[in-house]
């Protein structure tokens, strides 16, 4: 396998994916409906609680609120063992709450709406600071833990620019499918960037290990070599995971399949970096004269 030889088709391809989620984004911002399409939780926004009286399917509830409101993902939370669920979505007003309830009833004519609450803007923003927080803590523990394993700051560092690409890449994700930036976006982030990292030290794990069988200056042999014998694992890997989590998404309630994709998305992300852009950074990272 060439990864060296080809790093700038791969970094290429990388560079096209990102480009175009960075378009998506200008383009919503054009059109004043935001780079992403934050939920109620990052924006603040109203929760209610309603009793549909009746057997009714997730579905067909969430695609009757967004033709009357035109919010495209309203959160629905069934209650465990009755017919009543928990929604939210985005600041309405008496008059379009007026409208939502009649096409309800319409629907559920035994359906009776509870508590109405708003949902606080400021508790959005402690929630953006924390994802933040929380990723960028993940990542200084990432770059310190595989710095000191392979006693080389390089190693680290194009760890990280691959975890930086799949980070990129799951936000590219959620700007062009506009998948709702909720709860679970912390949660894809941080698995996201565990898994792929992982990947990644097996790796740098056996190009170490091939220290042993090559020259000083035979980098690009060593790395490639390294990763052909660990791409069955990799890919192996990735595949068993794809599996589950695309079973979520094919069978799964629209919450799930709001936190299934943009996991697929990371892991082929995660599985692409790990092969294809990890090593070929570690070796752009070398000083010259290793790599003549």
């Amino acid at each position: 396998m060439k990864i060296v030889e080809n790093r700038k088709k791969f970094f290429a391809v990388s560079l096209i994916i990102i480009l175009i989620g960075l378009a998506a984004m200008l383009y919503h911002i054009s059109q004043g409906n935001g780079a992403f399409s934050y939920d109620v939780e990052f924006t603040g926004g109203t929760s209610f609680e309603l009793d549909l009286g009746e057997e009714y399917k997730q579905k067909d509830l969430q695609n009757l609120i967004t033709e009357v409101t035109g919010q495209n993902s309203p959160q629905i939370q069934s209650v465990l063992g009755t017919n009543g669920v928990t929604v939210k979505l985005q600041s309405i007003d008496s008059q379009m709450r007026q409208a939502m309830m009649t096409a309800i009833h319409e629907r559920y004519p035994n359906a009776v709406m509870g508590e109405i609450n708003d949902v606080s803007a400021t508790v959005s923003g402690e929630m953006q600071y924390a994802a933040i927080q929380a990723t960028l803590l993940a990542v200084i523990a990432m770059l310190i833990y595989i710095s000191l394993r392979f006693r080389d700051i390089r190693a680290g560092g194009s760890a990280i620019i691959a975890l930086v690409h799949d980070v990129l890449v799951v936000l590219a994700a959620y700007a062009i499918f506009r998948i709702p930036v909720n709860n679970t976006f912390i949660v894809v982030l941080l698995t996201v960037l565990g898994y792929s990292i992982n990947s990644t030290i097996v790796i740098f794990d056996r190009i170490r290990e091939n220290a042993k069988n090559f020259h000083e200056h035979q980098v690009v042999e060593k790395i490639n070599k390294s990763i052909s014998q660990t791409f069955a694992r990799s890919i192996n890997t990735s595949l068993t995971t794809i599996f589950t989590v695309g079973a979520i998404y094919v069978i799964g309630v629209p919450t799930l399949k709001e936190f299934a994709l943009p996991m697929l998305i990371g892991i082929l992300a995660g599985a692409y970096s790990s092969i294809c852009i990890s090593g070929s950074v570690w070796y752009l990272l070398l000083p010259k004269y290793k790599k003549a």
